[in-house]
């Protein structure tokens, strides 16, 4: 009996790791933000969710998501060792090192202050005293201020517990919020849709954002989340995820966001039947074949280049003709040659590449030539990067305008800068229209009706929430019924 008992002495507990493989499951809670985590039309998806449902893949386990009413309920939580990983957007402060384990997630932000266009800039923390800084509670920002406060008499501020990034920017755009302070990365996300806020400076240099783990647990989940993380870092797919995320977000401007969006309102309602029809006809995501309209022609069926291309969708006659369209300023015959043309060139992208970039190949085929983009895809294989990858082959698209470069390749000079603008607007408008006029929508996700990511299928959240999590609602629009 004694031999026994030191033989059940001996035996250890098993780790965290150990743990999550035998249940089968890896808990996370986090809370609604377009950076972090929403409900889109296809499933979860946002930033730090991607990261963590590879990670969860990485492991060989499912990943379950609890979704909190904000950070003070996830710090909550872990504290209580009620989850495995918390996803707050949150810096690893000094201080949350001493109440956490913290992985930085390899994705810097900043404190920046936020104001009307209309208003006064505040050009530095002077300008800051008299008015009410506003934040959202548990943030990152009011470390920043209360180490500011110490130095600069008359700072106030006030920290919002029921708001969350996109409801301080709603009332700074309205003129509730004089000034306020955000993170950078969460204003690069929403900002096309608060045409209004602009930036003015920084409280704080550029923090880590970070994982944050119960110090309860051992060592060993944080230490196979490092490792995840220096993996897919060497590996380049962390890049591909900020590209997906983060790629495409400095393309539209105060002028072209009230633009679009007013033609949103005044234009549209006139040919969306016509986009919904002839994308469902091709498979397509009809917001797509909108976006690539108002890219081409801002929805004017009449509009005509100066090389002869015309139509709501601008064709050139020879498509036209190729894909049995006869006049291309009808704009119903202009919108289904598009949805047709896009097909085909979607179609020639090699099916190995996967989704979204695939659609990103497309776009740029559909601007500026098959033959053109093979070209820039070979140029980017012989310096050594992925030809199957958008985020590197749009660095050497532009390259093609460059004789030192295109008289080595097949097809010659083209202005390679412009089909690389075409895809990121066109992810712009998307982006937009996705919100306006489907708030569950994933904005990662378009075209094609089948899912461009892996199948989520390994993601069951135990919370849905009621929309679109964490996406604003748009210049002042009210979100449909869901």
């Amino acid at each position: 009996m004694a031999g026994l008992v030191v033989i059940l002495a001996g035996c250890s507990q098993p780790s965290t790791l150990e743990e999550i493989r035998s249940e089968g499951v890896l808990h996370v809670i986090t809370r609604n933000a377009p950076s972090i985590y929403y409900e889109g039309r296809d499933g979860p998806t946002g930033f730090e969710y991607e990261l963590a449902r590879r990670f969860a893949e990485d492991l060989g386990v499912e990943l379950r998501v609890r979704v909190a009413d904000g950070n003070a309920e996830i710090l909550s939580v872990l504290e209580r060792n009620y989850a495995h990983i918390g996803l707050a957007g949150l810096a690893a402060t000094e201080e949350r090192k001493g109440r956490f384990h913290t992985v930085p997630t390899r994705l810097t932000t900043a404190s920046v202050v936020i104001y009307h266009r209309d208003r006064e800039r505040p050009e530095d923390l002077e300008h800051l005293v008299g008015d009410t800084i506003h934040a959202v509670a548990n943030s990152n920002h009011i470390r920043h201020l209360e180490e500011l406060a110490k130095d600069i008499d008359g700072l106030v501020w006030q920290a919002h517990t029921e708001l969350d990034a996109a409801g301080v920017l709603k009332r700074v755009e309205s003129g509730e919020f004089r000034l306020a302070v955000i993170d950078a990365n969460e204003l690069a996300l929403n900002q096309v849709f608060y045409p209004d806020v602009k930036s003015s400076f920084s409280l704080s240099e550029p923090e880590n954002l970070a994982w944050l783990f119960p110090q309860q647990q051992d060592e060993t989940l944080v230490t196979a989340a490092r490792a995840f993380f220096e993996r897919i870092e060497s590996d380049g797919s962390l890049a591909q995820i900020k590209e997906r995320f983060y790629g495409h977000l400095d393309r539209l401007n105060y002028v072209g966001a009230r633009t679009f969006v007013h033609h949103v309102r005044n234009r549209l309602p006139q040919y969306e039947t016509l986009f919904r029809d002839y994308a469902a006809e091709e498979g397509l995501d009809w917001r797509l074949l909108a976006a690539i309209g108002y890219q081409e022609s801002h929805w004017r069926p009449n509009a005509t280049s100066p090389t002869g291309v015309r139509g709501l969708m601008m064709l050139t006659r020879n498509t036209a003709e190729h894909i049995g369209i006869d006049n291309r300023l009808d704009p119903e015959k202009s919108i289904k040659g598009g949805a047709r043309y896009f097909t085909m060139v979607h179609a020639k992208i090699p099916e190995r590449i996967p989704e979204p970039d695939r659609t990103w190949f497309a776009l740029a085929s559909y601007n500026v030539g098959f033959g053109h983009l093979e070209d820039a895809r070979i140029l980017t294989e012989s310096a050594g990067k992925n030809p199957d990858r958008w985020m590197d082959v749009k660095e050497f698209l532009p390259l093609l305008s460059q004789k030192e470069w295109y008289s080595k390749t097949k097809y010659g000079y083209a202005r390679g800068h412009e089909p690389v603008a075409y895809v990121q607007n066109i992810r712009r408008y998307y982006d937009v229209l996705a919100w306006m006029k489907d708030p569950r929508a994933p904005t990662d996700q378009i075209a094609r009706q089948e899912p461009f990511n892996e199948n989520p299928a390994t993601a069951r959240p135990e919370t849905l929430p009621p929309e679109a999590a964490g996406l604003p609602k748009a210049l002042g629009l009210t979100p449909p019924t869901l």
